[in-house]
């Protein structure tokens, strides 16, 4: 370093500079002397070794992630078991946690012997309450499975815990989808279209009469549709309904067809700013094809907003038969039960709305306009559980 220096130092005389003796650079440099314009070079470093990184200094090696696996996807069917039977678990739960359950955590374990010997019991209740024979099996079988190797509050007897969770098996098939029709009306548009279906016999006719009542004493319109023209007795007895409530009807001709007269009827109610069109419709057996195609077609003319079965409560299983097929054809949205005042129990209720899985929104409990009652589950458990 120092040899490279004293050469620039030569040229610096070649051009004629002369410097002091004093101003000669010498082997040891001396303390705050530099040489003007002239950097001095830096002297190389010897490489310094890096200090070795702590564990946390470390940077993680790169790595590709490991492909996820796809889970299998469910079936629709699979899925709704799955979501059944979590809300069974969480019905249970619910049950067991609740200050009324006899279920609980501690107490004495049941036992699937003594306990198939009360269901056995049970199940004559419910069969002379004309719930149909399939869904009492089913019951007692939710029931069971429900039951079995849980405990129960020792100030029980096995018979009350038995029935307590029959009563809520059956409240879960009465509850299910519960309608409010006065509630659903007062949302709808205008005109609001509502068509009945159920076989001759069992009292349809009379029951679109008490729901006119009943829409007419909310202060709404209704304008009547006499759609079972294949009898001329239907025709004037809806006729005759319509006025004794003071409201407007709209038929033709016996034979006529059926569609027509719905297009009609809501055609005026349109022009006339009309509220509600109750569509009546043919009863013959469910078992006629030409009747359910007639439904069928008066669906896709009509567009109800609302399609109601009215099943006669003493009917048994026809009642569920008869549901099951008009459901099939058109969709059922609630259902109306017919002479339950002559009923002892209303065993068609559950049977019903368990085969369907609809809603009952009314029970009809005698011939006047002002029998019929929203329907009402406790009412309905009190019912079928009572001595009398």
């Amino acid at each position: 370093m120092f040899e490279s220096l004293k050469s620039k130092m030569k040229n610096l005389f070649s051009k004629g500079e002369k410097l002091k003796e004093e101003d000669v650079y010498e082997a040891k440099e001396p303390e705050h002397q530099t040489v003007p314009d002239v950097p001095a070079p830096k002297p190389a470093e010897a490489p310094v070794a890096p200090e070795p990184k702590t564990i946390e200094e470390v940077e993680p090696v790169k790595t590709e992630p490991e492909p996820v696996k796809e889970e299998p996807k469910l079936s629709r069917k699979e899925m709704m078991r799955l979501k059944k039977q979590e809300k069974q678990e969480a019905k249970l739960k619910a049950r067991s946690e609740s200050s009324d359950s006899p279920i609980g955590d501690s107490g004495k374990r049941i036992k699937e012997d003594p306990l198939d010997e009360i269901l056995d019991e049970l199940e004559i209740i419910l069969l002379e309450a004309d719930v149909a024979y399939p869904v009492v099996e089913e019951i007692k079988a939710g029931v069971r499975e429900n039951l079995v190797g849980r405990k129960y509050d020792r100030s029980y007897t096995l018979e009350q815990v038995v029935e307590h969770a029959i009563r809520d098996a059956v409240r879960d098939v009465l509850k299910i989808n519960e309608f409010d029709f006065d509630a659903w009306l007062s949302e709808q548009k205008r005109p609001t279209v509502i068509m009945f279906v159920g076989i001759n016999g069992t009292g349809k006719t009379t029951a679109i009469a008490k729901i006119a009542n009943r829409v007419m004493n909310n202060g709404q319109t209704v304008v009547l549709a006499a759609c079972d023209t294949f009898r001329a007795g239907a025709i004037e007895q809806l006729t005759i309904h319509s006025n004794n409530l003071g409201c407007k009807i709209v038929k033709q001709e016996h034979d006529s067809d059926p569609s027509a007269v719905a297009f009609d009827t809501i055609e005026h109610a349109r022009s006339k700013r009309k509220d509600v069109v109750l569509i009546d419709t043919a009863g013959r057996m469910q078992t006629n094809s030409n009747l359910i195609e007639e439904m069928k077609k008066i669906v896709r003319v009509a567009k109800p907003d609302l399609k109601v079965f009215v099943g006669d409560s003493l009917a048994g299983n026809d009642a569920i038969e008869q549901a099951k097929v008009f459901d099939q054809a058109v969709g059922i949205d609630a259902i109306i039960l017919t002479k339950i005042d002559t009923d002892a129990k209303g065993g068609a209720a559950l049977s019903i709305a368990h085969t369907i899985n609809k809603p009952i929104a009314f029970v009809c409990n005698g011939q006047e306009y002002g029998d019929i009652i929203k329907f009402d589950t406790e009412w309905m458990i009190d019912r079928l559980f009572s001595d009398e």
